[in-house]
């Protein structure tokens, strides 16, 4: 069974969602890669408001390419999440409510999510052009002066992800191991 879930509400849902779930995400999400979190950070240790409300909010790790005529957004696949894992747990601290992106994340960030009660949300790497189909809208909020890595609030319309990390601590990357006998089964 596949979930159709808004984005306000995944925080408080995350409780139901199990590790390998299914779902279509649809509301408001932010993009953010590396260069975005490290004015963050910067933002946070000098005292200053972040460019959107972090409490409860899903950020998408990807920087979408330039916007063809007729379209919202250009393709925008996910980034591989790792490159955010020095970042992660102190947003999740500050209420972070999930995060989207691709491949496994540090035992850092899965203690993080466990203890916040956040998620982690895996999309299909390379299928960045089909995903755009799923996004209705996209403005640039913040750091525009980083191109593709500014920070851009989208609107999802059923987006499909799978439950990578859930907040009981289960890990789909730890789990196909297991399952299927690779390295560190």
């Amino acid at each position: 069974m596949i979930r159709e879930i808004n984005s306000n509400k995944l925080k408080t849902l995350s409780s139901t969602l199990k590790c390998g779930d299914k779902i279509l995400l649809s509301g408001t999400v932010y993009t953010a890669r590396d260069a975005a979190h490290k004015r963050f950070m910067q933002l946070i240790e000098e005292g200053k408001p972040l460019p959107f409300e972090l409490e409860n909010a899903v950020i998408y790790y990807a920087g979408p390419t330039p916007t063809p005529e007729g379209h919202a957004i250009g393709s925008c696949g996910p980034t591989t999440s790792s490159r955010m894992d020095r970042f992660a747990p102190k947003l999740l601290d500050m209420g972070l409510g999930g995060m989207i992106g691709k491949g496994e994340r540090s035992e850092q960030v899965r203690e993080a999510i466990v203890r916040n009660k956040a998620i982690y949300l895996c999309a299909i790497g390379g299928a960045g052009a089909l995903a755009s189909n799923c996004i209705t809208s996209c403005d640039v909020i913040a750091f525009d002066d980083l191109g593709c890595e500014s920070v851009k609030k989208l609107t999802f319309d059923k987006f499909p992800l799978i439950v990578a990390n859930d907040c009981m601590g289960n890990d789909i990357f730890k789990q196909g191991r297991k399952e299927y006998g690779g390295e560190n089964a």
